[in-house]
């Protein structure tokens, strides 16, 4: 099994950034897709970036803000949000799944993160 750890949340104004981090433990997540999910109260998580080892792919509501990536010891994988907005604001949790591929579906990610808080003020 794999730990994960999400950092770099908090509290920012309108068209700010932040980078999230998700750090792995346990094993090496190589492997491993990874896929960053959000999740306001009352909501189901939902999807927001994914990364396996065939490319990437983002919700249309982050599209060319948002940028996933994974160092290169495969430990760790970055969201890098920019033009942050209210509607950002969200708990965002880091998934893995043991396969290369990523997939959308929060169902289909056996292994989180606790989260970490992101909130946009207007």
């Amino acid at each position: 099994q794999v730990q994960l750890v999400e950092s770099g949340g908090g509290l920012v104004t309108a068209g700010a950034s932040l980078t999230l981090s998700c750090t792995a433990s346990g094993r090496s997540i190589g492997n491993y897709a990874i896929t960053w999910f959000r999740q306001t109260p009352g909501k189901e998580r939902a999807f927001v970036a994914a990364i396996g080892w065939t490319g990437s792919t983002y919700s249309d509501s982050v599209k060319g803000r948002f940028t996933i990536s994974r160092d290169s010891a495969d430990k760790t994988v970055f969201l890098q949000m920019n033009r942050l907005k209210p509607e950002d604001t969200a708990v965002y949790y880091c998934g893995a799944r043991p396969n290369r591929y990523y997939a959308t579906a929060a169902e289909e990610y056996p292994y989180w993160g606790q989260g970490t808080q992101v909130t946009v003020s207007s």
